[in-house]
């Protein structure tokens, strides 16, 4: 909780946490006004999942190139372009006329999205470093909060607004001017230079201290996925809960336990350390996954929560490490991370459907329990592993 009141003490800070909160208001806003786009073109579900699924090739076709640009354009200014830009262009889906104009128009907001997702992580990275602070798990809270305000104050809002281009327009326009006031704190920040040895150029080689890191990122986005998709029909199908409403309690447990976890994540890997919590964050979802497959319904839920207690301090330090990795830029090592992390987040949904069909939903919540399992073991080889190298 001491990062939480770091952060609002402190511009410097609360400037940077704000884009977190800024990307998550502008996305909780469009899934609002997805069931509409959805009527007004008249897609089916298939169509409208294909639309969606352009956002996150445009998601990850971003990752290649943006250690580049943001060496171009500097850290703190692509980042503030990456928000604003964000914000204009999920205008479009809404008012894009054809399907192959809302697939484009999801793609390039896509592309936005990413940039500024490894932009404000950096930015982070780059705070933490200059100022020896653990601030990025409490930053990661500040991105549930937008969900909150999107689609809470959003929800309220739909009906003051005549179209939904008003009320998108209205969201575009706080974020420029709020990031317009945020800028004079993080405009100028810049990635650090990067320890090549003699050459000084970047080599493949170079990210083979971020491999680990990036099988845990896989692991766990994956995992964070998969609940986001599966848990409702877990409790539907496996636990034979009939109402709509209670079958989605599963993951609002996981969501409240993700976003308090994460204001209280700092402190505790400031005292014990990255891969202890790591280690820890694991062990305690693995256990609230053993809760979740008993398939009754009241230690199902607690199980949920303890999973988004566990999780929700991993993302956050591994995108830290990433950030602090020797012979990377901190937008190169997170660029890499968090690359093959929504890799496995958007991979994780189809792979367990997969396994739901050749054997049982149940069996395939198991597979999460064995990534748990796994992110611990793995989390304890590079611990060892960093120990000797130090």
């Amino acid at each position: 909780m001491n990062s939480l009141v770091r952060i609002l003490n402190n511009p410097a800070y609360l400037a940077p946490a704000w884009l977190y909160t800024s990307l998550n208001i502008v996305i909780s806003t469009w899934v609002l006004y997805v069931p509409g786009v959805k009527d007004r073109l008249g897609l089916d579900d298939g169509q409208i999942g294909l639309a969606l699924f352009c956002f996150s090739i445009g998601l990850v076709c971003a990752i290649p190139p943006s250690s580049v640009l943001y060496r171009i354009f500097g850290l703190g200014r692509l980042t503030f372009l990456s928000v604003v830009g964000f914000a204009c262009l999920m205008c479009l889906p809404v008012i894009a006329p054809t399907y192959v104009l809302l697939c484009t128009a999801l793609f390039c907001c896509g592309l936005f999205s990413s940039l500024l997702d490894i932009g404000m992580n950096s930015i982070i990275s780059e705070l933490e470093a200059r100022d020896e602070v653990n601030i990025m798990s409490a930053a990661h809270g500040f991105f549930s909060i937008g969900g909150v305000i999107g689609a809470g104050l959003g929800s309220l809002l739909l009906d003051v607004f005549p179209a939904p281009i008003y009320h998108f327009l209205t969201v575009a326009a706080l974020i420029f001017i709020s990031h317009l006031i945020a800028f004079r704190y993080y405009g100028d920040i810049k990635s650090r230079e990067a320890d090549r040895g003699e050459e000084g150029k970047f080599k493949l080689s170079l990210i083979k201290p971020l491999l680990g890191l990036t099988v845990l990122a896989v692991l766990i986005m994956g995992s964070e996925g998969a609940i986001e998709h599966w848990s409702k029909l877990y409790f539907l199908d496996v636990i034979s809960i009939y109402s709509d409403k209670i079958a989605g309690f599963g993951y609002v447990a996981f969501s409240i336990t993700m976003t308090l976890g994460r204001f209280f994540a700092d402190g505790i890997s400031e005292r014990i350390g990255p891969y202890n919590i790591i280690i820890g964050g694991s062990l305690i979802s693995a256990v609230g996954l053993s809760f979740v497959l008993s398939a009754f319904f009241w230690p199902a839920l607690f199980g949920f929560a303890l999973v988004g207690l566990g999780f929700s301090v991993i993302v956050p330090e591994l995108f830290r490490l990433a950030g602090r990795a020797k012979g990377v830029s901190s937008a190169e090592g997170i660029s890499v991370v968090a690359g093959m992390g929504y890799v496995g987040f958007l991979a994780s949904p189809a792979i367990l459907g997969m396994i739901s069909d050749f054997a049982s939903l149940r069996f395939s919540f198991g597979a999460i329990f064995f990534a748990a399992l796994v992110t611990a073991t793995v989390s304890f080889v590079l611990k060892r592993r960093n120990q000797r190298a130090s």
